[in-house]
């Protein structure tokens, strides 16, 4: 039986997510190294690190879209099974917006957002497509709603992503390089969304490489390399100044970019 003890934050409340000592191969590969992360309820917490550091990887460990190895992932304080129906429950609790936006192309934008509401929840169609109106137009996708998916922009498409996922009402969502497919006049208006759900309170987890993003947005900045968090810091305090060679190194290649 898993232990069912909770960690409980310095506020006493329940980390929305929870990671313990997380391993995972791909083969002979050790992609995620003993990581150990706490999320609390509101908390933007946006993971930077190079390429093959294994960013991607741990966003979609917890909601189990890749298996782990050994450790354990909670959410809300309670662990993630491996399967069942239990798993399905509590990943329909955590959103996730992926780089490729990972819309039914077949169904018209409303469809996509109603499809989780009416089937995992058992809304009403009714009530599913008035409150889907509402989150397109708060993305500001209102007008595109009986279009189908090839019909919008990259931009539009990972904004709709953005709505489905508050369509069921998540805990937290995670967001692995949601602007990394998109042309850089579109990453402004994906970013502004995100920004503005940050301020209503969204617990959030995001993968990027937007910097300015991460220093605005983030109350804390994990630095990943090699399948390690080698830091984690304040973005004040990790832009500032980083504690490790690798960080240096990282924040120095990416300012020479700019």
């Amino acid at each position: 039986m898993a232990n069912t003890h909770t960690n409980l934050d310095s506020a006493g409340q329940v980390p929305v997510i929870e990671l313990k000592h997380v391993d995972k191969h791909f083969g002979e590969l050790h992609v995620l190294k003993d990581i150990s992360l706490s999320v609390k309820k509101g908390e933007v917490v946006v993971i930077i690190g190079p390429s093959g550091s294994g960013k991607s990887t741990l966003c979609r460990t917890i909601n189990r879209l890749e298996r782990i190895d050994s450790g354990e992932i909670r959410i809300d304080g309670v662990t993630m099974p491996e399967e069942g129906r239990k798993l399905a429950e509590l990943r329909s609790q955590v959103g996730m917006v992926f780089q490729s936006f990972n819309l039914f192309a077949h169904k018209t934008i409303l469809d996509n957002v109603t499809m989780g509401p009416t089937e995992v929840l058992h809304k009403s169609k009714k009530e599913a497509q008035e409150e889907a109106m509402n989150l397109l137009k708060r993305v500001g996708v209102d007008s595109q709603a009986h279009k189908m998916p090839a019909q919008l922009s990259g931009g539009q498409q990972q904004r709709v992503a953005i709505a489905r996922s508050l369509a069921m009402h998540p805990k937290a969502i995670l967001f692995d390089e949601p602007t990394s497919a998109l042309d850089p006049e579109m990453i402004g208006e994906v970013l502004a969304v995100m920004t503005e759900l940050a301020r209503d309170g969204m617990t959030m987890v995001v993968v990027t490489h937007e910097m300015n993003f991460a220093r605005r947005v983030a109350d804390r900045i994990l630095f990943m390399d090699a399948g390690q968090i080698l830091e984690e810091n304040t973005p004040e305090e990790f832009f500032a100044h980083p504690a490790t060679e690798r960080a240096r190194g990282f924040l120095d290649s990416i300012q020479n970019h700019g």
